[in-house]
């Protein structure tokens, strides 16, 4: 399956990060393009783009100062955008994000 997911983790409580809201763009020129927006669901996960995606820039927003505000915690990065080419459209692009309220991880996921 092609496409581009992700899977946010609330470090600091060891838990999924439900309701973090996250935009998926795409290059395009000197500007970006959003494609999809989605929320991530009671396991961390959501799905902005499952299928079909064509080789290019792509950037993933995630919104992690207004998803801890809704908890009544601080966020010293009030988003992270996470960039990254595809190259390959067979391949899955599964892009995590490890968060805590003063730092944050991602890499390639599977």
């Amino acid at each position: 399956m092609s496409g581009i997911t992700t899977h946010v983790l609330d470090t600091a409580r060891g838990m999924p990060a439900e309701g973090v809201e996250v935009t998926l763009s795409a290059r395009d020129g000197e500007n970006w393009r959003e494609l999809a927006r989605a929320r991530t669901d009671a396991d961390g996960r959501a799905r902005p783009q499952p299928e079909g995606v064509p080789p290019g820039t792509y950037r993933l927003r995630f919104e992690t100062g207004a998803w801890a505000a809704t908890r009544g915690a601080e966020a010293f990065h009030p988003w992270v955008d996470v960039t990254f080419e595809v190259l390959d459209t067979g391949r899955h692009y599964h892009v995590p994000l490890l968060l805590s309220p003063f730092g944050y991880t991602t890499y390639r996921g599977s």
